[in-house]
C-alpha cells in the first residue's frame, strides 16, 4: 500500500515510505483541504470538535482514537473505514490515578488540603486502604493493571467481567459480592448494557461507607443517584469521569459531600506520549505492509 496520507498532532513520527505525514504544524484541520486524508489521529483531548474532522475526510480508511474508550467515534464508522482504539496506550496512567484515587479518598487527603489552605492543624483519623475488599469491574488490560498495582497493598481484590475470562468474576454476579466490597473501582467501556450499571438500585447494595471510583466513562454511573446516596453520607465517590462532561458551573456534582473529583485526567499524563506515538508509527507500518492493524473496534 502507497501514496497514503496520514494526519496525526506529531510531526515528528518515524514513518514509512509512501506515507506523508501531516500535522497542525503544516496542515492545519480547519484551514486545509481534507480529501485526500487516509489516515486520521484526531488530537488527544481534543473532543467531540476534533474527532468531527472524520466527516470531512471522503477518503478515510483508518480512523486511529488516541483513547481506550471509542463509544463517541462509532458514529463515524463508514463503508471502507476501520476504527481502532488506543488499547494498551493508557493502561499505566489510568491504573495508577485509580489506585490513587483510592488512597487519596480513603486517607483524606481532600480534606487536608482544605486544612493546609486554611492554615488547620487537625489531627484526624482516616480509612485505611489496607484490609479493603476492592472490586474492579472491567478486566481489559486497564483493570488487569489497576490490579497489578493493587498487588502491593495489603488489600483483597475480585475483578469481574462479562465473560468472566482469566480467572474473573462474572458481572452477572456482581450484585452478590456489592454488600461485601469497600471499594468499587469502574474501568469497563460505555455500551448500552453498562450505561447507568450503577443506578439507584445497585448503588443502595453497596456497604455503608464504600467508595466508588470511576476511571471509565461517566454514564456508567447514574449520577442523580449518586448525588442522593453522597449528600446523605452513606457513601464516598472519586471520579475521573462524570456525566455531563465537561461538568458545567452549579452542576450539583461540585457541591456533593464525600466526593474528590479530577477532571478526566486518567490518560493524560506524561506517560502517554511514548505509548501513543509508538503506537501510531506500528500502525503505520501496518497499513503500509498491507497488514492487518492492531486494536481494531470496529469496521465499515
Amino acid at each position: 500500500m502507497s501514496n497514503l496520507v496520514a494526519w496525526t498532532q506529531w510531526s515528528d513520527l518515524k514513518v514509512p515510505d509512501g506515507i506523508t505525514l501531516r500535522s497542525p504544524k503544516d496542515f492545519p484541520l480547519d484551514t486545509s483541504d481534507l480529501s485526500e486524508i487516509n489516515f486520521y489521529v484526531p488530537s488527544y483531548m481534543g473532543g467531540a470538535a476534533a474527532l468531527s474532522y472524520a466527516a470531512k475526510m471522503p477518503k478515510l480508511q483508518v480512523l486511529q482514537m488516541p483513547n481506550a474508550g471509542y463509544d463517541d467515534a462509532l458514529a463515524y464508522v463508514r463503508p471502507g473505514l476501520t476504527l481502532c482504539n488506543a488499547s494498551g496506550v493508557h493502561d499505566a496512567s489510568t491504573a495508577e490515578l485509580a489506585v490513587g484515587l483510592a488512597l487519596a479518598s480513603r486517607r483524606g487527603f481532600p480534606e487536608f488540603i482544605r486544612d493546609q489552605i486554611a492554615g488547620t492543624w487537625d489531627h484526624r483519623r482516616f480509612t485505611s486502604l489496607s484490609d479493603s475488599n476492592i472490586g474492579v469491574i472491567g478486566f481489559g488490560s486497564i483493570g488487569k493493571q489497576v490490579v497489578k498495582n493493587l498487588s502491593g497493598f495489603d488489600v483483597n481484590v475480585t475483578s469481574f467481567s462479562k465473560s468472566g475470562r482469566d480467572g474473573s468474576v462474572k458481572i452477572e454476579e456482581l450484585d452478590k459480592h456489592l454488600p461485601n466490597l469497600d471499594i468499587v473501582i469502574l474501568i469497563l467501556p460505555l455500551t448500552d448494557e453498562s450505561r447507568h450499571m450503577f443506578n439507584q438500585e445497585r448503588l443502595a447494595k453497596m456497604k455503608d461507607g464504600a467508595l466508588i471510583i470511576n476511571v471509565a466513562r461517566g454514564p456508567i454511573i447514574e449520577t442523580d443517584a449518586l448525588i442522593a446516596e453522597l449528600n446523605s453520607g452513606r457513601l464516598f465517590a472519586a471520579l475521573d469521569v462524570t456525566d455531563p462532561e465537561p461538568l458545567p458551573a452549579g452542576h450539583r456534582l461540585w457541591s456533593a459531600k464525600n466526593l474528590l473529583l479530577v477532571p478526566h485526567v486518567g490518560g493524560n499524563s506524561t506517560a502517554f506520549e511514548p505509548r501513543a506515538r509508538r503506537l501510531v508509527e506500528s500502525q503505520l507500518a501496518l497499513l503500509a505492509d498491507g497488514k492487518t492493524l492492531n486494536n481494531i473496534v470496529a469496521k465499515g
